[in-house]
């Protein structure tokens, strides 16, 4: 099939599935979410019939989780960010410690190498900002003190990813994997290139918070005093894709980090509240198409082949995660309704996860089977996570008076 029908034919058979299915689950009470995935499902390549390109799905859903983080950003000033710093910095450090711990030691009990069980303990221990962002607008507490903390989490989460990402093929060959050419680094260039990361995410964040913060809200005014509104959109598009993109390729920033900081500098301005209006139909679509694309690469077979492997997975995940981050949040003196928030929006791991997985198999450092424990515990946990959030506020104090 022509490239140009594989796209088309993806797209139709993709958003038609999501729909039906999606409408199953709302009539059967289980989150719409619930059917995208199933829809993945339906037209992956691990079931017969339908079969949509399992390479071009991920990357229409990615737009949707650069629009999603763009939409996050406009409600989400340097200020909230900063505010939350207190909380989310240590307590994300700290939350993934003890997550990459626990997939380490059911890594060791299933004979895997110490750096497959770096890996996948990795995997395990970040959370999916989609779905976070999915249950806090469902909940309407999104804007909330709590809801800021959570996504504040979570941003610290992807800042330490990148960096993960950005190391690990430098140290495959410690870790007992195979580097790829060009990668194999001496230590002392191993803390170069942390270095060279690390300065590299500092001049984007400065480039956005001094150029971007007066440079974005300037041509959006303009282009808002033409009356147009389609032109209004996609200069919003623009600039969401265009920041996400160029911070990617740039700054070696993930799309979504980029993204979040281009909403972010428009924050202040009286036109950020137009643009995340006018993307959300875009977020919507695309959105959907991110569970999609996770549903296309989960194999079914694998929950009968190693089911008790993947309870463990999914322990790890719903329960270990959570119970770690209510431990932390406490330890840091915040209230229970904090606590409870952030342990469940941390009951599900999603797009960083897949791509520390990928690029573990391909440094011959996770066996491909820990590939498909991750993915069945994302599908899973993702199922499950609205529940988390509806078991949280059954314990979450009544506010007072």
């Amino acid at each position: 099939m022509p490239h140009e029908e594989t796209l088309i034919a993806t797209l139709a058979l993709s958003l038609a599935l999501a729909f039906v299915f999606g409408l199953l689950a709302v009539r059967l009470r289980l989150p719409a979410l619930v059917g995208y995935l199933l829809a993945g499902i339906v037209i992956g390549p691990y079931t017969p019939g339908l079969e949509a390109d399992v390479h071009l799905a991920p990357q229409l859903a990615e737009i949707g989780v650069m629009l999603l983080m763009f939409g996050v950003g406009t409600h989400f000033s340097l200020r909230d960010l900063m505010a939350v710093k207190g909380i989310a910095l240590p307590g994300a450090v700290a939350q993934i410690l003890v997550a990459t711990a626990l997939g380490a030691g059911a890594a060791h009990l299933w004979g895997w190498s110490p750096g497959a069980g770096i890996v996948f303990g990795l995997a395990l221990s970040v959370a999916s900002t989609v779905v976070l962002l999915r249950a806090l607008e469902q909940q309407g507490t999104l804007e909330s003190a709590d809801g800021r903390i959570a996504v504040g989490w979570l941003i610290v989460e992807d800042l330490v990813m990148v960096l993960a990402l950005v190391l690990l093929p430098a140290l495959a060959v410690p870790l007992g994997g195979q580097a790829p050419a060009g990668h194999a680094a001496p230590p002392g260039e191993l803390w170069q290139t942390l270095g060279i990361t690390l300065g590299k995410v500092a001049l984007f964040v400065v480039l956005m918070l001094v150029v971007g913060a007066r440079v974005f809200p300037w041509v959006l005014q303009r282009v808002a005093r033409t009356n147009s509104r389609e032109l209004f959109t996609l200069a919003a598009l623009a600039l969401a894709l265009g920041v996400a993109y160029g911070s990617a390729k740039l700054f070696e920033v993930s799309v979504a980090l980029g993204a979040f900081f281009a909403g972010m500098v428009l924050n202040g301005s009286d036109l950020s509240h137009r643009a995340s209006t006018y993307l959300q139909p875009m977020q919507d679509i695309f959105a959907a198409l991110f569970f999609v694309s996770v549903g296309m690469l989960f194999d079914p077979l694998v929950l009968l082949q190693h089911p008790l492997e993947v309870l463990a997975v999914l322990a790890i995940i719903v329960v270990g995660k959570s119970v770690a981050a209510l431990g932390i949040v406490l330890l840091l003196r915040r209230p229970l309704s904090t606590a409870l928030t952030v342990s469940a929006a941390l009951a599900q791991i999603g797009e960083f996860s897949f791509i520390l997985a990928v690029m573990g198999v391909n440094l011959k450092l996770l066996p491909p089977q820990g590939q498909s424990y991750i993915l069945a515990g994302a599908l899973l946990s993702i199922t499950i996570n609205p529940l988390a959030f509806k078991l949280a506020s059954r314990f979450r104090p009544a506010p007072a008076g």
